[in-house]
Parts: C-alpha cells; structure tokens; sequence
C-alpha cells in the first residue's frame, strides 16, 4: 500500500517534492576542478589581506629604521670588503648531468675549505655547460677545465681527486 500524502494545513495537500539524485558521478577531473578553485580562493584571500593599507605611523617608524639600518649595513659592508680583499673565491663549476660531477665538486669543495684559510669556494654560481667540470678562481687562473666531455665521462673519472686538492691548495699558497 502506497504511502499517504501529508495535508497542509489550510487542508491542501502539499505539492510533490521533486525526487532527489543521490547518484553523481565523481572522476579525477572534477576533484582537480574543486581544489583549484579552493586554492585560488584561498590565494585570493591571502592577496586582499596583504594589499590592506597599514597606519601611517608604523611606515613612518619603519622609514626611520631603514635609515639606521642603511648606515649600519654601509659600515658593515665597508668592514666586509676590506676583509674580501683578503678573501679568494673559487668557482667549481660542473655539469647536473651526471651525480658524479657533484660528489668531486663536493670533494673539492671541501678539501680546500678545510686546508686554505679564508678562500670561499661557490658551486655553479650560474648555469652549467653540458658535460663540464672546471675549476677556477675569479679574476685569476683555471686550475682544471674538462669540457664538452661525453658519457661515460672517463677524463673526469680518472682524476685523482686527493692530488688535485693538494696541485690546487699549492698554487694559492
């Protein structure tokens, strides 16, 4: 027997309530669609917090710090660059091809940082050339400079990294 229908109260009967789908179709698709937008709200949200004006009186003060700190940073930067005159810098720069290229840097590194007092090694300050491992100090001489090399790098392999540290730490002593 069927369900009855339930009476309003002005003695009407109530209009059918439309069925409800329960049944919706879930795919990777739309679960990426929905975090993108709740990302990007909530980025939103973050970008109008940051753009809110702060008070006058606290950018004022921060003006007046900045200026302290801009004298202090001038003395501080003058105190550094008598002390980089003393300072060498050695760039070792080696191709991302291989990890191999990246253990010898970290050999080389390492050996000079512990046997030459004050020198600053820099790995790859810039990009690397493909198949590449040179070391060099700036503004003087190359110390190695193996390029172009292809697989499976057999001139760089057959270094003797214990003896290049020691040819390298003679010339900058």
């Amino acid at each position: 027997m069927a369900p009855r229908k339930r009476k309003a109260e002005g003695g009407e009967e109530a209009p059918a309530e439309k069925p409800v789908t329960t049944s919706m179709r879930i795919t990777r698709s739309t679960t990426h669609r929905a975090n993108s937008e709740l990302k990007q709200s909530a980025t939103e949200l973050r970008k109008n917090k940051a753009k809110k004006a702060k008070p006058a009186p606290k950018q004022k003060k921060k003006e007046a710090k900045s200026e302290e700190n801009d004298s202090e940073k001038e003395k501080s930067e003058e105190e550094v660059a008598g002390d980089e005159s003393e300072k060498r810098t050695v760039v070792i720069e080696h191709c991302k091809q291989c990890n191999s290229f990246k253990t010898r840097a970290n050999l080389v590194k390492e050996g000079l940082e512990k046997d030459v007092a004050g020198i600053k090694v820099v790995l790859n300050p810039e990009k690397p050339r493909r198949g590449c491992f040179e070391i060099r100090e700036i503004g003087g001489e190359t110390f190695i400079s193996l390029l172009d090399m292809k697989r499976p790098f057999k001139p760089m392999k057959d270094l003797d990294m214990d003896k290049v540290i020691s040819e390298i730490v003679e010339k900058l002593n």
